[in-house]
């Protein structure tokens, strides 16, 4: 039997010290990547790493799962390879017992709260944003990217693969670039 933990936060900047502090675990997979993503490397790690008997811990819900069809997709992932999942702060404990009725309606309920919660806050924070800009004062996020740097090396005939490497740009971006404006000319041509 193993105890597995799970740590996830949103950003690079963000830090994973506070979440399963003082928790004893034989292995921790730690991941910096937005919920809103699927593609989620550690747990998938995690998935395939826990065996029947092992216990998967996580700080809370809301590090685990991006909605309540993840959220029951996963519990039931875990379960059915006979693990535990703990979630810390609202200390609660799944198995594959499916006769207790509480925990799968104390689940439901909390996974719904922290929907609801990150709902509104994304409605808060669009509503701050359509204020701001009517005011102003909202530009938007910054360029990473200088367009016109990328296109210049393209043209000194700087390979797309050499070019992201030299900006510290991915590949996808350089391509990007270039295709918006062979797009761009395109269209004027016409």
């Amino acid at each position: 039997m193993a105890y597995v933990g799970y740590v996830r936060v949103s950003t690079m900047d963000q830090s994973t010290e506070r979440q399963l502090e003082g928790i004893a675990l034989d292995k921790v997979f730690e991941e910096k990547v937005s919920a809103r993503t699927a593609d989620r490397p550690k747990l998938n790690e995690v998935l395939d790493y826990i065996r029947e008997g092992d216990e998967v811990v996580v700080h809370d819900i809301s590090r685990l799962a991006r909605n309540m069809e993840d959220l029951h997709r996963l519990v039931r992932q875990i379960t059915d390879k006979g693990c535990t999942l703990r979630f810390v702060k609202e200390n609660l404990t799944f198995t594959n017992d499916q006769t207790d009725a509480v925990s799968q309606l104390l689940l439901s309920m909390l996974g719904a709260v922290y929907q609801f919660e990150r709902n509104i806050m994304l409605e808060r924070q669009r509503e701050g944003i359509a204020i701001a800009k009517a005011k102003g004062r909202y530009k938007g996020r910054p360029k990473s990217i200088d367009r016109s740097e990328i296109l210049a090396l393209l043209d000194d005939g700087l390979s797309m693969r050499k070019t992201a490497g030299k900006l510290g740009v991915s590949l996808s971006t350089v391509q990007r670039v270039k295709m918006e404006n062979l797009t761009c000319f395109g269209a004027m041509d016409h």
